[in-house]
């Protein structure tokens, strides 16, 4: 038995915090403190505490299944993979390579990101990949790339946080969902610096702050342009700064002159004060930031709302300067590296573009194919997914769980239930993988050595610390061994650091350029900061911590103003469904609880959904704490218990999202698109509210 323990990585968010795993005498792993990583010293939530719950054979899959009569039944690997196989085969004969489906997961490490989308594009040759990260952070990275030309969650590392002057803090409720993170926003009010917090809950998290905005659902557009507009009024500008690194502010400017404050104060419900005083809190400061989460980001207008956070970021001097920008906190484990490599529609590793042909052909030559065999841009997630059972015949899915996390989440799970033939890889028997005609047991991050990349662009090495038990492959070898079935003998190896080398070719000269990182690096230091390209002769290139000090990312160095005007929401209330719904996480859960859900201390901790309302809302239903109450959108129908507090807006009820029946909370959200990032809007939709007791 193994008796030293493993430095590695926690398999859920992005924080990605570091640990140990040290073996028990029962042959399994505990997880105890590794206080040498830099981004939680040591500290870990519940989830991290009891990630090695569901290594527990009593939680997990141990054996393929493989639907007969109806019914699936365990099966052996051969006859898993040779269904498989066959079906996929047999689609695309009769349907053409588009027929099948490919979606894949934030969850993934990079290695296996990676070979998804090339197995997509060189085994099957279908462009219909997409994965869940586009659920996730696509709109940030829309907005980042059109003003800086890159698009990396955080420019810089969490420990220049506490040293800012100011933190405005949008849309995120990170006291709950990373929770180590917030030690570095309490540092900062140590240090003398100031919180703000945008969220129309008072969540934990807004309790830290020294000021707590609570605008209406779908109104950060408005509120980021109000505030730009006062920078202007007031003559906060910093005109040296947008002349000497900036492009497009006049035009940026005019649209922000639009939103006059009194007519922000009506759109949002933040006063005119409390919009004074956030100018005054952000722009006196020598340093200030920015970070934005899902709230702002999964609207209709996702990609826009970001510009104008960037916008009053670049205004007042607060980007690609010491201590100051525009970041994302990235939610999924690895959805930051899950979509640099190629898992995404639209991109090639290295985060290049599909229909470039310059990246078509740098990437071709290490895959050893035609550039013109590789096909063009496919759907983004929820248009790929509501074309499961017309356009898209046959889907194989690896880590994520769309019956679940999917907006309009009941018409997903028909479009599901509709395909020839669905095959899922996954650790647990989650509601999507209860409806596949075959599914895999994989092995999960305990039982499996490979990279991720945290929510800082910091590319970190997650170890093996024991062996899967007998029955579980990994996704690299289901890959393999379906790629060999399928004709294609050659280019999928099952080795993580064999496929992290092509992963550096494949993304040398890239924005996200991996070239210079190597597995060696990556056990020496507390993980490598991308773009790190590799140098000539034995130097080793140190990695890129914070970008844009000296230029932006665009061809002629400069960050570019885009101009943006405030929008309704594709859904707004009307008497039929007069209240707004926004949906979010809770602490002791995980995205979509497919593995928290079967851990006990996290299930006594949170046991089910509810709905959040405010007490003069819960008076007119006549809803008491605890009753059912049914929240009604125009896609269907939840139930959960109320849960009734002064913390929310009077107009506005709250769900968590991690639970699969009546409490769906994405039975009722709305896919409307974001017409740049795909995202759907999540985050805001119009609903009634009865009382359910009766």
């Amino acid at each position: 038995m193994q008796t030293t323990s493993t430095p590695t990585h926690c398999p859920y968010c992005a924080l990605q915090c570091g640990m140990n795993l040290s073996p028990t005498p029962e042959g399994g792993v505990e997880v105890t403190e590794r206080a040498d990583f830099p981004v939680n010293r040591g500290a870990l939530c519940g989830k991290g505490r009891t990630a090695p719950e569901v290594l527990s054979s009593r939680v997990r899959l141990t054996s393929p299944l493989v639907r007969s009569g109806g019914t699936l039944v365990p099966a052996t690997w051969d006859e898993a993979l040779d269904r498989i196989a066959g079906e996929l085969a047999r689609v695309r004969a009769e349907h053409g390579p588009d027929a099948l489906g490919v979606f894949g997961g934030g969850g993934l490490t990079n290695e296996k990101a990676y070979t998804l989308g090339k197995f997509a594009r060189v085994v099957l040759g279908t462009s219909q990949i997409d994965y869940n990260g586009r659920f996730c952070m696509s709109s940030a990275a829309a907005g980042g790339i059109k003003a800086f030309g890159l698009d990396r969650g955080l420019p810089f590392p969490m420990e220049d946080i506490p040293r800012t002057g100011c933190v405005i803090l949008v849309g995120s409720n990170l006291a709950e969902t990373m929770p180590p993170s917030l030690r570095f926003f309490n540092e900062l009010k140590e240090n003398g610096g100031t919180l703000i917090v945008v969220d129309p809950r008072r969540t934990k998290t807004a309790e830290q702050a020294d000021l707590h905005l609570m605008p209406r659902p779908g109104t950060d557009l408005a509120l980021a342009l109000g505030l730009l507009h006062l920078v202007v009024a007031e003559g906060r500008v910093d005109e040296e700064y947008v002349r000497e690194r900036t492009s497009g502010w006049e035009e940026a400017r005019a649209a922000a002159m639009a939103h006059w404050p009194e007519y922000v104060e009506r759109i949002t419900g933040v006063s005119v004060p409390q919009l004074r005083e956030t100018v005054r809190m952000f722009c006196e400061p020598e340093a200030a930031m920015v970070l934005t989460a899902r709230g702002p980001e999964q609207q209709s207008k996702g990609t826009d709302t970001v510009g104008a956070w960037i916008n009053l970021c670049l205004a007042t001097g607060r980007a690609g300067r010491p201590l100051s920008g525009y970041g994302c906190l990235t939610g999924q484990g690895n959805g930051q590296g899950g979509r640099e490599h190629g898992q995404k529609a639209d991109q090639l590793p290295g985060y290049r573009k599909l229909d470039d042909p310059a990246a078509r052909a740098h990437v071709a030559a290490v895959w050893g194919v035609d550039p013109d065999s590789l096909p063009g841009p496919g759907r983004s997630a929820y248009e790929l997914l509501d074309a499961l059972g017309t356009d898209i015949r046959s889907l194989l899915l690896m880590g994520s769980n769309p019956v679940v996390s999917a907006p309009r989440a009941a018409h997903i799970e028909e479009r599901l239930k509709s395909l020839d033939f669905l095959a899922v890889c996954d650790v647990v028997l989650s509601e999507t993988a209860a409806l596949a005609d075959v599914v895999l047991p994989v092995t999960q991050w305990a039982e499996e050595t490979g990279t991720t990349t945290n929510l800082e662009g910091r590319v970190l090495l997650r170890r093996r610390a024991l062996t899967p038990p007998e029955g579980v492959r990994s996704d690299l070898e289901v890959m393999r061994e379906l790629a060999a079935r399928l004709g294609v003998e050659k280019g999928f190896p099952t080795d993580a650091e064999e496929v992290f080398e092509e992963l550096r070719r494949a993304s040398a000269g890239g924005p996200a350029d991996y070239s210079g990182i190597t597995y060696r690096r990556l056990a020496e230091e507390n993980g490598v900061f991308w773009p790190c390209p590799a140098l000539e002769g034995d130097d080793a290139h140190p990695g890129t911590p914070r970008l844009f000090l000296d230029r932006f990312a665009t061809p002629d160095g400069r960050a570019r103003f885009v101009p943006v005007s405030h929008r309704p929401t594709a859904e707004e209330p009307d008497d039929d469904y007069p209240v707004l719904l926004t949906t979010g996480r809770v602490v002791a859960q995980y995205q979509s609880g497919a593995q928290t859900r079967r851990v006990d201390e996290l299930n006594a901790a949170a046991p089910g959904p509810f709905v959040e309302l405010h007490p003069r809302l819960a008076a007119r239903l006549g809803a008491a704490e605890g009753d059912p109450v049914a929240v009604v959108s125009r896609r269907g129908r939840a139930v959960a218990p109320a849960r009734i507090t002064t913390g929310i807006r009077p107009d506005t009820v709250f769900m968590p999202f991690h639970w699969p029946g009546e409490g769906r909370a994405n039975t009722l959200t709305n896919p409307a698109l974001d017409p740049t990032s795909r995202m759907p809007e999540f985050k805001v939709c119009a609903v009634r509210v009865e009382n359910a007791s009766s």
